[in-house]
């Protein structure tokens, strides 16, 4: 990385991003470069480049800007500790739904719904719920009262 950050210019060419978009982030807050020259020309660091490839990446996976920016803002209150979603998070794209992968499970970065099922903690309860089947069989209280047609036989015998 170049001492004092990367240029405008030089992120253009990493991230396939045009000036016009990448001015139009920084200006409205999407990623924010981590300096600038004495001149106040941007220069950005290297996770700036990240969240700017992960922005890029959202955004041709089909997720509006719009849709980013509401996220971003959403993560950073399911997430306090989490400044710069962006950099930080690993983030998939399913159409226009952006999950997040935290801890053992993912989420949906707008409304914080749950999208993973704990499928091995299901199996394990499956595993113990299981022996339960060897047991023996409890009578069923229908099997044990007489069908119709056997009713219908003992009252013809009894007369």
């Amino acid at each position: 990385m170049p001492p004092d950050g990367f240029s405008s210019q030089q992120v253009c060419r990493i991230t396939g991003l045009t000036a016009r978009q990448l001015g139009y982030w920084r200006h409205t807050g999407l990623v924010v470069p981590a300096g600038e020259t004495a001149g106040g020309h941007a220069r950005y660091g290297f996770t700036d480049l990240v969240a700017l490839k992960t922005a890029r990446k959202l955004l041709d996976a089909g997720v509006s800007v719009q849709r980013i920016r509401r996220c971003l803002q959403a993560l950073t209150g399911f997430l306090p500790h989490t400044d710069r979603p962006l950099q930080e998070l690993s983030l998939v794209a399913t159409g226009d739904v952006v999950l997040v992968l935290h801890g053992h499970g993912a989420f949906d970065a707008l409304t914080g719904q749950e999208w993973i099922l704990p499928v091995a903690e299901i199996i394990r309860e499956v595993e113990r719920l299981t022996p339960a089947l060897d047991a023996p069989a409890q009578p069923d209280l229908f099997e044990a009262l007489p069908s119709r047609g056997e009713e219908d036989r003992r009252r013809t015998r009894r007369k």
